[in-house]
């Protein structure tokens, strides 16, 4: 299989799995979704977790660079881009295929801390918390890392509660509570 046949086969899964959840979708699903037998899924993976965790490395960039691009394109001071984050989930959470965290589903699946998807799924989180202490510390909170910590904490929970129940209502609570957190932290 070539590496662009590879890196469809990575992005097909990642639909599957995102829409389906890691241990429910099989190999042989997963062949049948993607047109790629197991045979050459083999060849790439050794195991249907490699590919999992292919998957999530993709997802991984995909979502950052998503989020930090409409971020930036919301808002242009550092403050404005704390509450442009809940900005850029409303409009996810409206998105016909949103289906919650992949992260937060793999964690879930496979909660074992120490197992490589678990691993792979709290560096993302680690990832975006450090994005957030950029935007804390450039606004010149008081407790930057604080904050940050605070605003990771309500980004999470929106999702959350966007997949269980209202999305319009989850980004815009969320988006008023990081105002309160913002304001107390002196910006």
């Amino acid at each position: 299989m070539s590496a662009s046949k590879r890196d469809e086969l990575v992005q097909n899964a990642l639909k599957a799995f995102y829409r389906g959840g890691f241990h429910a979708i099989g190999m042989d699903a997963l062949a049948k979704e993607t047109g790629v037998s197991k045979t050459a899924m083999y060849k790439h993976f050794r195991t249907k977790e490699e590919l999992i965790l292919a998957t999530l490395r993709l997802r991984d960039e995909q979502f950052r660079n998503w989020l930090v691009r409409r971020v930036e394109a919301l808002a242009s001071t550092p403050r404005e881009k704390l509450l442009a984050i809940f900005d850029a989930l409303a409009e996810w959470f409206c998105e016909p295929e949103f289906r919650s965290c992949m992260f937060i589903k793999a964690s879930s699946e496979f909660q074992d801390r120490n197992h490589p998807i678990h691993a792979a799924s709290a560096e993302h989180k680690r990832l975006l918390l450090v994005y957030f202490q950029t935007l804390t510390h450039a606004a010149g909170a008081q407790n930057p890392d604080d904050l940050a910590r605070q605003i990771l904490l309500l980004k999470e929970g929106a999702i959350v509660l966007a997949h269980l129940h209202d999305p319009e209502m989850a980004a815009s609570d969320a988006r008023a509570a990081a105002q309160v957190l913002i304001t107390n932290a002196g910006l």
